[in-house]
């Protein structure tokens, strides 16, 4: 029995590795493709300069991209004190708070950018289901289910709460609802949508649905306190 533990521990690795490699991979390839758009707003982003870097989409990928070894760093500090403290799941905990947060914050940053009108147009709303998916566009549609892809992903993974596809779904429509209600509460020269709403929704149920096999369960729930010290026994 343990020698055919042995022989499954190697190949687990060997798969994490090659599935760690792709990730980097992708990522790599990622930022060849879209290296020139990135650069023209580097000069204002390293300068420090809110306007051609913090208000435009380019700038704001640049520094999420700047900002993931910082990520990494982070989760990695997390895991070492929970590891120390006994925590199981340490890795994965920490690796979904950090991704919740880095994943999803970057999309509301875009999301809530002020068009050319703000302030001065009146706000939009559309009620009407699937009218705007026309007008939405192949990128419009992608980036509206990239939006709460990472808390899709992620929450499940940390809390056991939304570890079910209902539950992940009434979060995503839930937090776009929000989102949609800000945008017209702040007439950022942005349509108020169902549309979106129903897509923000549509992206978190899929990407759960991609981490499904590592969501925490009920059963896991009291995972994330240290494990008590075992008691001596009495003497005698």
């Amino acid at each position: 029995m343990n020698h055919n533990a042995s022989l499954s521990a190697p190949p687990r690795r060997t798969r994490g590795i090659v599935l760690l490699s792709l990730a980097v991979l992708g990522m790599a390839s990622a930022v060849f493709v879209v290296r020139r758009p990135l650069m023209m707003s580097a000069p204002m982003c390293m300068a420090g300069r809110w306007h051609g870097c913090f208000d435009t989409f380019n700038g704001v990928v640049l520094m999420t991209l700047v900002a993931l070894p910082l990520a990494a760093l982070v989760v990695w500090a997390l895991a070492r004190r929970r590891r120390a403290a006994g925590v199981t799941s340490a890795w994965r905990m920490s690796l979904a708070e950090v991704g919740m947060v880095h994943g999803t914050v970057p999309f509301l940053w875009l999301t809530m950018m002020p068009g050319g009108g703000a302030g001065t147009v009146p706000a939009r709303v559309s009620l009407v289901p699937l009218r705007d998916l026309v007008t939405m566009g192949p990128l419009g549609i992608v980036g509206n289910l990239l939006v709460f892809a990472a808390l899709g992903f992620f929450a499940p993974m940390r809390f056991a709460a939304p570890a079910s596809v209902p539950r992940i779904l009434a979060l995503g429509a839930g937090c776009s609802v929000l989102v949609e209600t800000a945008q017209y509460v702040l007439r950022l020269d942005r349509v108020s949508s169902v549309d979106d709403v129903l897509v923000n929704a549509a992206g978190a149920v899929l990407a759960a649905l991609a981490s499904r096999r590592w969501w925490r369960t009920t059963a896991e729930a009291p995972s994330d306190r240290p494990r008590p010290a075992p008691t001596p026994a009495p003497a005698g």
